[in-house]
């Protein structure tokens, strides 16, 4: 399993857009085979912050997730929204194992 969070700060003026756009975004990724989970949180204390979780079966199909048109359209959507550039922290699963997702 490959799973990542993306760490995001977003404008405090965007913060409704960017959710809007993030939720298309998550709600077509959780579609993709390849995608077992995609959960958008926010901070509560700092709202212009957010995690995307994403866990993916394989590296590969991180990789087909960027190819698709609703993540260009994300990315295209979102960059100018955000107050830094957004960072990634990959992991590797512990628990559950691999059959309990």
């Amino acid at each position: 399993m490959h799973i990542i969070h993306v760490q995001i700060r977003v404008k405090p003026e965007c913060i409704e857009a960017f959710q809007a756009a993030t939720l298309a975004n998550a709600r077509a990724s959780i579609q993709e085979a390849g995608i077992l989970r995609f959960d958008v949180v926010q901070q509560q204390d700092d709202p212009t912050r957010f995690v995307l979780v994403e866990v993916y079966r394989t590296v590969e199909d991180q990789a087909r997730h960027r190819l698709t048109a609703h993540y260009a359209a994300w990315a295209g959507t979102v960059g100018d929204m955000m107050a830094e550039p957004r960072s990634a922290l990959k992991y590797s699963n512990v628990f559950p194992g691999e059959e309990g997702w």
